[in-house]
C-alpha cells in the first residue's frame, strides 16, 4: 500500500500508471484483458490499451492470443539483476553455498532495503524444508524469522517499535511472537545467546537461527546471516548451529570485503 502522503510532487503519472498495470498483470498468473486490466488499475480503458501497448513492446507484458496479457521475459531479466545486485561479488555466493553444503541446511543473507526487511540472498541446503518464498526481495514476517529478529535487534527500542507499528506482527503459526512486549524479551534472550532464534514461528517445524555479519551505523549497510533447519535438531545442535553459522557469517565478511576491494 502506498502511502499517499508520501507522493512526491513531481511524480510522472505515465511512469506510475505503467507500473499498477505491470504489478496488476504479475498478480494475475492466468492472464488479464485490457478491460480487466483497466478495472483494477481505476484506469480508463484507452489510457490501459496505451500503456499495455508499452509494456508489450519493451517486453515486460506478453499478448496471448486468447487477448489477454502474462509478465514479459524482461520481467526474469530485471529480477536476476536485483539478485545480483542484492548478493554483492559472486565469492558471497560462493561462501553461501560453501556454508549450506557443510550443514545440509539453507543459508539467507538480509539486509535493511528501503526501510525493510529484506532477504537479498539465499543457498539452499538438501536437510532444510525447501520454502519458496525466502527468496532475493522477500519482506515479510520480520517479527518471525531469525533473519529479521537479528535485523530488529540492531533497533533501537523507539526504532523497533515503528518498524512493528509500521509493518504490524502477523500470526504466520500459532507460536508467532504477535505483541511488542513478547518480541522485547524473545530479542533480548538471543542477544545472550549470541544468536536470534524461531522455533516454529515463521513455519511450523521449522526452526531458524541467526547472526550479525556486519553491524554499521547506516542502518542499511547492516548484514546478517541466517539458517533454516528441521525444529527437533534445533533442540539438540544449537550450540553446533551458532559455532557453524558464526564461522560461515565471518567468511561471507571476509568474502565482502576482498570483493570489494577487487571493483575498487
Amino acid at each position: 500500500m502506498r502511502d499517499p502522503l508520501a507522493e512526491p510532487s513531481d511524480l510522472i503519472r505515465s511512469v506510475s500508471r505503467a507500473l499498477r498495470v505491470l504489478e496488476s498483470v504479475g498478480r494475475a498468473p492466468r492472464g488479464l484483458t485490457v478491460k480487466q486490466i483497466a478495472r483494477r488499475c481505476e484506469l480508463t480503458v484507452a489510457t490501459t490499451y496505451h500503456l499495455v501497448r508499452t509494456l508489450a513492446y519493451e517486453g515486460y507484458v506478453i499478448r496471448r492470443e486468447d487477448g489477454t496479457y502474462i509478465v514479459g521475459l524482461e520481467i526474469a531479466d530485471r529480477y536476476r539483476e536485483l539478485v545480483s545486485a542484492f548478493r554483492g561479488p559472486p565469492t558471497v555466493g560462493e561462501a553461501l553455498r560453501r556454508a549450506a553444503v557443510d550443514t545440509g541446511y539453507s543459508h539467507f543473507l538480509g539486509r535493511f532495503v528501503g526501510g525493510r526487511i529484506a532477504v537479498t540472498a539465499s543457498a539452499e541446503g538438501p536437510r532444510s524444508p525447501f520454502m519458496d518464498d525466502m527468496v532475493p526481495g522477500f519482506d515479510e514476517g520480520g517479527h518471525a524469522t531469525a533473519l529479521g529478529k537479528a535485523l530488529l535487534a540492531t533497533l533501537t527500542a523507539d526504532q523497533r517499535a515503528r518498524y512493528l507499528r509500521d509493518w504490524g506482527m502477523r500470526a504466520f503459526t500459532p507460536a508467532t511472537l504477535i505483541t511488542p512486549e513478547a518480541l522485547e524479551a524473545d530479542l533480548a534472550a538471543g542477544e545472550r545467546r549470541g544468536m536470534q532464534l524461531e522455533m516454529g514461528q515463521w513455519r511450523q517445524g521449522l526452526a531458524g537461527a541467526a547472526v550479525n555479519v556486519i553491524s554499521d551505523r547506516d542502518m542499511e549497510r547492516r548484514l546478517v546471516l541466517s539458517c533454516s533447519l528441521p525444529a527437533a535438531e534445533m533442540l539438540t545442535s544449537a550450540r553446533v548451529v551458532r559455532a557453524k553459522l558464526t564461522a560461515a557469517a565471518r567468511n561471507v565478511a571476509e568474502a565482502l570485503s576482498t570483493g570489494d576491494a577487487a571493483t575498487a
